[in-house]
């Protein structure tokens, strides 16, 4: 088993493993945000034992990228459920809410079905506050795991991009990526990145001529970056951010 150095920017900490978790629950907007996102992240913690599953809220039926097939949904949760068998996730959860319009579902009923997702999770992972895109249903979606975190006292880690990076692929892209602060950053893990490759290859539909996919993961190169939300050592009291089902 391939060993994963992290480093916290407090000079006096170094971790040699993932933050330890039994199972973990990964919040997310639409299929591929599990594998162009999170998937080095998850295939990890997986790597190490952990159960991991996904809960995913949209089809992702508004994104045409690369799409000439069946329609679009269908295509998008047949993606989602091979790339899941690649980065070893043991469950899926894919809602059918509308993309491109989380924000207007009222964030309790968001809630309550990462609730009733949630047992026996003792992690919940997210994107960065800021989506970071920038899109309102990643904003959205992050939201709702952390207000559950606070309801349930469960510890909240979110995938972030350093400024460097975020600010290089904006600058070259005009994209709007939201970086991090070095000190807003907890936790750097050197990661694999072929399975997170391979899950991508899976996401035909939205990988396929995805230039700023293909440098956002040349300029991370083997590194992925983590933030606390809400912390484990005193979850019940760090806020949600403000803002604010199929099985496999």
């Amino acid at each position: 088993m391939k060993t994963l150095l992290i480093h916290d920017p407090a000079p006096d900490r170094t971790y040699e493993k993932l933050p330890g978790a039994a199972d973990v629950l990964a919040v997310v907007a639409h299929p591929d945000d599990e594998s162009f996102g999170l998937g080095a992240v998850l295939a990890a913690f997986a790597d190490h034992g952990a159960r991991v599953r996904v809960v995913c809220f949209t089809h992702g039926e508004a994104s045409t990228l690369g799409q000439t097939g069946p329609p679009l949904a269908e295509a998008r949760a047949a993606e989602l459920r091979s790339a899941a068998d690649v980065l070893g996730i043991d469950e899926v959860e894919l809602l059918a809410y509308a993309d491109g319009c989380l924000g207007e579902v009222p964030l309790e009923e968001l809630t309550a079905l990462v609730a009733d997702a949630l047992a026996p999770a003792d992690l919940l992972l997210v994107f960065d506050q800021g989506g970071i895109t920038g899109h309102p249903d990643h904003r959205r979606a992050t939201e709702a795991a952390c207000a559950v975190g606070a309801a349930h006292r469960i510890p909240v880690l979110a995938w972030a991009l350093p400024d460097q990076v975020a600010g290089q692929l904006n600058a070259e892209l005009g994209t709007g990526f939201v970086g991090r602060a070095p000190d807003q950053i907890d936790i750097t893990i050197d990661i694999d990145r072929d399975r997170q490759h391979d899950a991508i290859a899976c996401h035909a539909s939205q990988s396929t001529h995805n230039p700023v996919l293909g440098r956002r993961l040349e300029l991370s190169g083997a590194r992925e970056h983590l933030r606390w939300l809400i912390h484990p050592r005193d979850p019940a009291d760090r806020p949600p951010p403000e803002g604010q089902r199929t099985r496999r």
